[in-house]
């Protein structure tokens, strides 16, 4: 992965707007779990390029760090054998005096080799440096904004099983409510107050029955009077005694 898609990457990831995606998803939980699987899927490829860059880095600072030692060692054999060529010129030896100033030469010339390598190096490893502090950057924020996920996961799933369980309640506070207990008393009162008045019609009933007895008794004693009565007449009997 270049450095320029892995930044790229991060940044769209960690500019993600969460809470707008959440509210056009169909299923919360399910994006929000997939979306935790991808953040942890890249922060593991995150992690492995931005180590090889780092690494890189590392290698390229080394580099450098060997080259300006260099530098400075060829510039001590340098100075050392230019001293040695003055010290043959001073003794009448140019022969020997030249012989060191063409190690001088060329300990001047490796020297600048590496001076050179080392500024031609110097721009790409602060570039590499301010890359490297970007992606560690980025990745902190792709792991803050995975685990801002994962609490949004935690408190939905929560919110979830509060509603749930608040669901519940209200379909039995319904089924209780269709099950009103002082509704079934009420009806098992009106059956009771049927049957008291059917007991009530059976007694007035019973009670009309027996009067007409009675009536039919009186009636019946009124008749036996009047044929007694009748019966005297016939005998020649006084009405006077019969009364009596």
């Amino acid at each position: 992965m270049a450095k320029q898609s892995i930044l790229g990457r991060i940044t769209q990831m960690t500019k993600a707007n969460i809470h707008a995606m959440l509210d056009s998803a169909e299923d919360p939980q399910k994006m929000l779990d997939q979306m935790i699987r991808d953040f942890t899927a890249n922060i593991a490829e995150a992690e492995s390029a931005i180590s090889q860059t780092i690494g890189n880095l590392r290698l390229a600072e080394d580099d450098y760090r060997e080259d300006r030692e260099d530098a400075m060692t060829w510039g001590r054999k340098a100075l050392a054998a230019s001293n040695k060529a003055d010290a043959f010129r001073a003794n009448n030896d140019p022969a020997g005096a030249e012989k060191f100033d063409k190690l001088a030469r060329v300990a001047i010339e490796r020297q600048m080799d590496a001076e050179s390598s080392a500024k031609e190096a110097e721009p790409s490893i602060a570039s590499q440096n301010e890359v490297v502090e970007k992606l560690k950057d980025g990745l902190e924020k792709m792991k803050q904004k995975r685990q801002e996920l994962v609490s949004h996961r935690d408190e939905l799933v929560a919110r979830a099983k509060a509603a749930q369980a608040q669901s519940q309640v209200q379909d039995a506070v319904k089924s209780i409510n269709m099950l009103d207990p002082t509704s079934e008393l009420s009806r098992f009162e009106d059956k009771i107050r049927r049957e008291e008045a059917r007991v009530r019609g059976q007694e007035e009933l019973a009670n009309s029955t027996l009067d007409a007895q009675f009536e039919e008794l009186e009636d019946l004693g009124h008749e036996t009077e009047v044929e007694a009565r009748l019966a005297a007449l016939k005998a020649g009997q006084p009405q006077q005694q019969i009364e009596n």
